[in-house]
């Protein structure tokens, strides 16, 4: 299955594109993905610094198996146009964009990445009160568009809702954004969880973001790499069970058939298709698991 939805997207670690150390570091991580962050974690006048740290870190490569993505600036701060200028130039595998409240944030995303390589993809912040009512019209809006990123932090403080640990205010935006990224074709990823040392709780919430159907996890700390990754592998059950189903229909005996009894439960050929893409991300972890090794 060569969809690129079946590429392990289970940690996406924000670095400070400001923190050539951090950078470094990142080369070596198990993270899936590697964000070059120019927003929230660089001080305004480091930004231009730290856009020219991001393009050279994404020219230099080295980054192994790993994705590499810038995350810009909003197109409305003073930073946004030149970021995307510079990631066009630059060319990561995809560049996230804050604060997407419309599909015309997007065509503007859009016209800002026009001279990017194609590879480039651009994935959507997720994290204002408009961008939610508007998920299924963003999420549709093709071309580049590969991916949502939720930013709870920023829905919490525009929505006035707090950030339980079981994050029940947001169930909604959480279901509504895995809903409308499926429904398109997407990526779409968890936002981060705050408190660094409380592995327990991300833990619990890791657990929660794969129920949900995520792809996987931001993160804001390296120690989050490990549980993140483990939370977001598929369970060694359901890979037996998916390659069962897969072989089922395979079977020249079962051709035409709509409906199957796999090991005492029902698979239908939706269940097939779900199998397939689950065994194609498990291949791809354990080639990445036995590459480390």
């Amino acid at each position: 299955m060569n969809s690129p939805l079946a590429r392990p997207r289970r940690s996406a670690l924000y670095m400070p594109a400001s923190n050539a150390r951090a950078i470094e570091k990142a080369r070596t991580l198990a993270c899936d993905i590697v964000i070059l962050d120019l927003e929230d974690a660089v001080l305004p006048e480091m930004k231009p610094a730290a856009r020219e740290s991001a393009v050279a870190a994404v020219r230099a490569g080295g980054f192994g198996r790993r994705e590499v993505v810038m995350r810009a600036n909003a197109l409305e701060t003073p930073w946004g146009a030149e970021d995307l200028a510079a990631a066009s130039g630059a060319g990561p595998d995809a560049v996230i964009v804050p604060k997407i409240r419309t599909v015309r944030d997007i065509a503007d995303c859009e016209a800002a990445l026009a001279g990017a390589p194609s590879r480039t993809r651009l994935w959507a912040m997720v994290e204002t009160p408009q961008a939610i009512l508007n998920i299924a019209e963003i999420s549709a809006a093709g071309g580049r568009l590969a991916g949502l990123v939720l930013g709870i932090n920023d829905l919490a403080k525009e929505t006035g809702a707090r950030q339980t640990r079981g994050r029940e205010p947001f169930f909604a935006a959480l279901g509504l954004s895995v809903t409308a990224a499926r429904a398109n074709g997407l990526t779409v990823l968890d936002g981060v969880h705050n408190e660094i040392d409380d592995l327990e709780a991300l833990a619990e919430v890791c657990r929660q973001g794969a129920d949900f159907g995520f792809d996987g996890k931001s993160l804001i700390h390296p120690s989050h790499i490990e549980i993140c990754n483990a939370a977001f592998s598929p369970p060694p059950a359901e890979v037996a069970w998916s390659r069962a189903v897969i072989a089922a229909f395979s079977d020249p005996e079962n051709a035409g058939k709509g409906a199957l009894r796999v090991e005492g439960r029902l698979a239908e050929r939706l269940h097939c298709e779900q199998a397939e893409r689950l065994v194609a991300i498990a291949d791809a972890i354990a080639g990445v698991e036995h590459a480390a090794a």
